[in-house]
């Protein structure tokens, strides 16, 4: 990746780094680990030419789709969609609030740039697979991507969408792991340990790369390659840290699911400030 574009994506994270802080610290309640492990790869997602999507119209037919399964780390796609321009700003300050479009898991009824609604774990690589099929179906040359949680992992309907997708050669469909190792209740290899998980999912038969999700370098080619790929269904295996480049939330389980104070946020932001110029 050219420097000029890595430096430009960096930036974005940092803003959607510091989004994802001030609308959870402002919630009062909500997910930032799982949120900010999974900044660089949206930044690149969506700023880095890759979704074939326009949010002038949210609704084209052949426009790309995003399944965030994880829902609950719905604040790093609601502050992608603001920065994209799906709607204003304004609206992250609303987030879990009565009335607002951003609620606690994403809603496609309320909120513009959202696919699918989801929440319960283990259904979107499913709806995935039905939004990917249906593409092919239907003659569209477009693209699926699944984003979904390494603890996620450990439902069996993850599997057996993953059997499905492998058995109807769904080379349109993207899944993108965000292995952090935590999730609510710990560490994922004491919850409930899937390694080797990239062996499973080629065991599945799927074209398979696991990288650091926090290199844009290794974001591009693999996220690149699982475009290009024929035949069949592509993952990645995203290796990142759960609350990356907030210092004190980083692989601590307890910001699974914990809005920062005041005087947390302040911190957080100052630690995104730093670690946007690493």
């Amino acid at each position: 990746m050219e420097e000029k574009k890595k430096n430009r994506l960096k930036k974005v994270a940092a803003g959607l780094r510091q989004d994802i802080i001030r609308m959870l610290c402002l919630a009062g309640s909500g997910h930032p680990g799982g949120a900010l492990s999974m900044t660089d790869i949206f930044s690149y997602l969506y700023f880095g030419d890759v979704l074939n999507i326009d949010p002038n119209k949210p609704d084209k037919k052949d426009r790309d789709r995003l399944v965030l399964s994880k829902g609950h780390a719905c604040p790093i796609l609601y502050a992608a969609l603001a920065e994209k321009g799906y709607f204003d700003k304004s609206h992250l300050k609303t987030l879990r609030k009565f009335g607002s479009i951003l609620q606690g898991h994403p809603d496609m009824n309320k909120t513009p740039g959202v696919d699918i609604s989801t929440g319960s774990l283990g259904q979107g690589l499913s709806c995935a697979v039905g939004m990917a099929l249906g593409a092919r179906l239907n003659g569209q040359s477009l693209k699926v991507f699944a984003v979904i949680g390494d603890g996620e992992c450990d439902e069996g309907q993850i599997w057996e969408a993953a059997m499905a997708a492998a058995h109807y050669n769904l080379d349109n469909l993207i899944a993108i792991v965000d292995k952090n190792g935590l999730q609510i209740d710990g560490f994922t290899k004491d919850v409930m340990d899937t390694e080797p998980l990239a062996e499973k999912w080629k065991a599945f038969g799927w074209e398979v790369a696991t990288i650091d999700g926090h290199d844009y370098d290794q974001i591009e080619d693999s996220i690149q390659k699982a475009k290009n790929a024929s035949g069949r269904p592509a993952v990645v295996v995203a290796e990142t840290v759960k609350g990356k480049g907030v210092s004190f939330m980083e692989g601590v389980c307890e910001w699974h699911g914990q809005a920062p104070s005041e005087e947390e946020k302040e911190e957080a932001l100052k630690c995104i400030g730093e670690f946007k110029t690493d």
